[in-house]
């Protein structure tokens, strides 16, 4: 399986971005999809998730701000990024995970997402 993100970029506080995972290799229906993100000097932390259902989890510090959806017709996931925030800065990084397998879990090399004024 391979994930490649796109659509990371240089942003000003409040402004917007949507990132995009796009799969190959398998069909992800089945899969569910996340997007995480890594700081500088930081651990790496969930964003939001989507099961191959539909149901969505975020994390407290981008909900009503952010928004996770999939369209598994086209194998991708995105991610819309609204009231960007200076500590939104991070790398962001797709995931696919099997609901069975937990060795079945795959990353996409990463966007580099800054909000700076």
């Amino acid at each position: 399986v391979q994930l490649v993100e796109s659509g990371g970029g240089l942003v000003h506080p409040g402004g917007t971005l949507s990132l995009s995972c796009a799969a190959s290799g398998t069909i992800v229906s089945m899969y569910a999809m996340g997007w995480y993100r890594q700081a500088p000097g930081k651990q790496r932390e969930l964003v939001a998730t989507v099961t191959s259902g539909g149901s969505t989890n975020y994390a407290d510090s981008v909900k009503g701000r952010f928004t996770i959806s999939r369209d598994n017709a086209k194998n991708t996931v995105y991610l819309q990024m609204n009231s960007l925030k200076p500590e939104d800065t991070a790398v962001y990084y797709c995931n696919a995970a099997h609901p069975l397998i937990a060795t079945m879990s795959y990353w996409g090399q990463g966007t580099q997402v800054t909000v700076s004024s």
